[in-house]
């Protein structure tokens, strides 16, 4: 099955048109003919299924069959992260992330921050390739680079948050309850500040361990959060009913 991305379509669509670039990759590269099945997802949680009205390889036309809404998680999962030095590093981060089930992710501008610009356009093209790729009918939330001290500014309330130390004495694993919404930061290659550490105490970050290892920050992010999936899967209450 291939998954489609249309930002523009809401639930209520009849009718739509690919641009260029989607039409050339339906009508040339997968074949598609009048009358063939496509699914779709606007990155909100409808899913589309269509039929192909004209395929053309420069405005390929649909017709919505039927849209369903798609259930999210019980919980909600942010990573805030600094960009490693090596740009594939957090690409390929961005797309695990995606894969495994991200829900938002903040670039972090810190004290030992090694990479300073990111092209947010083209993290955004991974996400949607990832979720596409994934069949995810949810797009995460990307934001923009973000300065330490500014992102500690912002209000989350209602959320658990956590900040990875190397030195802390609890783990993550074991810090995890049952509260819906889950906020983990990740430092650079250099690791946080001991002065960022204590910032984000005192903004009601507990510091914990996501590995009795050493781990890249991008291996980090994603075990952070396979860990938060796994404790949160876990934690709900009906979580018989739904296996």
């Amino acid at each position: 099955m291939n998954l489609f991305y249309a930002p523009d379509l809401s639930f209520e669509s009849k009718n739509y048109t690919f641009d260029k670039d989607e039409s050339r990759h339906i009508a040339k590269s997968l074949r598609k003919k009048t009358g063939d099945t496509l699914y779709l997802t606007n990155g909100f949680g409808d899913w589309f299924e269509a039929e192909i009205i004209t395929a053309d390889p420069k405005h390929t036309q649909i017709k919505i069959l039927s849209v369903t809404k798609k259930a999210q998680r019980p919980y909600r999962i942010h990573v805030a992260m600094a960009p490693t030095k090596s740009n594939e590093r957090f690409e390929w981060f961005l797309e695990k992330a995606v894969e495994i089930g991200i829900d938002e992710i903040t670039p972090l501008l810190t004290r030992y921050s090694e990479r300073k610009k990111i092209n947010l356009a083209r993290y955004d093209k991974i996400l949607v390739s990832a979720m596409k790729q994934s069949l995810q009918a949810y797009k995460p939330q990307l934001n923009e680079l973000t300065r330490f001290d500014r992102f500690l500014e912002q209000n989350f309330d209602h959320t658990q948050k956590f900040i990875a130390y190397c030195q802390a004495d609890d783990v993550l694993s074991e810090s995890i309850k049952s509260q819906p919404n889950i906020l983990i930061l990740i430092g650079p290659e250099g690791g946080f500040s001991e002065e960022e550490i204590q910032k984000a105490r005192d903004k009601g970050f507990k510091t914990v361990r996501i590995s009795p290892n050493r781990l890249r920050t991008e291996t980090a992010g994603l075990v952070s959060l396979m860990t938060a999936h796994l404790q949160m899967d876990n934690l709900q209450p009906n979580k018989k009913q739904i296996d």
